[in-house]
């Protein structure tokens, strides 16, 4: 056997040293793999425990609030019926005034349990076969007390020619609803048009279009997160809640769908929600 040379035995010696310092790097950098995924894993966790504690409040304190607003309610309805004897000119103005603050927290409060709901997955959707003729007579006699400005016309465009949907229309009308009320809000004369149409072969589009003040373009895609205002005079003066248009992209998620916005600013704005004519079950939906 011939002995080996020092060059070898060198060059042997620095591979197994380079080879030890390798595995000793890759032993440390798993190391610190491990703990980085330990320490996501722990945020995850904090996150989740926080969000589910964030819903349990909202709808904790949304149910408390309905006790203190029904009363409120119902006290200011007895006032307007004279119930206990006439009001002044001033008093009918004021009691109008509590009614219209406590409908919009009512509003609010609604809002702030569906949202509540979604974040802890305990929406339940529930489709049926319906025609959009009776969706849209429903919601025109929902808002006929509501048309308070003599120069806003709100037109319902007959859904003539399409078929049924198979889809939840109360999770539908409430998108809708959401929809109306802000563009009624934001328009003082012309008119609020609502309407539906084909988009493809398998979906419809509602629209709900305004003359209203309109939406800057950088604003557009604020619009549909929670509790966003845009900033202009007419916004500061018509204030809402900044919930029902994001709470109309979740629910519209939820059909299947999605919302979107065309808006110029000065002009008008038209706000659609798109939904497949057929919902599927959620565990038969194509990813």
């Amino acid at each position: 056997m011939n002995p080996s040379h020092p060059d070898e035995d060198s060059a042997l010696a620095r591979a197994l040293a380079e080879s030890a310092e390798l595995r000793a790097e890759l032993e440390e950098t798993n190391r610190g793999v491990v703990a980085l995924y330990a320490e996501l894993d722990a945020q995850a966790q904090q996150l989740q425990k926080a969000t589910e504690l964030k819903s349990r409040f909202l709808a904790y304190m949304s149910h408390e609030f309905r006790t203190p607003i029904n009363s409120i309610r119902s006290i200011a309805r007895l006032l307007r019926e004279r119930t206990d004897g006439p009001l002044t000119d001033e008093q009918e103005k004021q009691v109008a005034f509590i009614q219209a603050s406590a409908a919009e927290f009512a509003e609010m409060v609604d809002d702030l349990l569906d949202l509540a709901k979604i974040e802890a997955g305990r929406v339940e959707i529930s489709p049926a076969w319906f025609d959009m003729v009776d969706l849209f007579q429903a919601l025109r006699g929902m808002f006929k007390p509501m048309l308070t400005n003599p120069e806003v016309n709100l037109v319902f465009e007959a859904p003539d020619g399409l078929p049924n949907l198979f889809t939840d229309d109360h999770k539908l009308s409430q998108i809708l609803r959401n929809f109306i009320s802000n563009a009624l809000k934001f328009t003082q004369r012309g008119e609020v048009r609502v309407a539906v149409r084909r988009h493809g072969d398998g979906a419809v589009v509602f629209s709900v279009s305004d003359t209203g003040i309109g939406i800057a373009p950088e604003f557009h895609a604020a619009v549909f997160q929670d509790y966003s205002q845009v900033n202009s005079p007419a916004q500061k003066r018509l204030r809402g809640t900044g919930l029902g248009l994001a709470l109309s992209k979740q629910l519209a998620g939820l059909l299947g769908g999605e919302v979107t916005l065309q808006s110029t600013l000065g002009i008008g704005s038209v706000f659609s929600v798109v939904v497949p004519l057929q919902l599927h079950p959620p565990e038969s939906r194509e990813s």
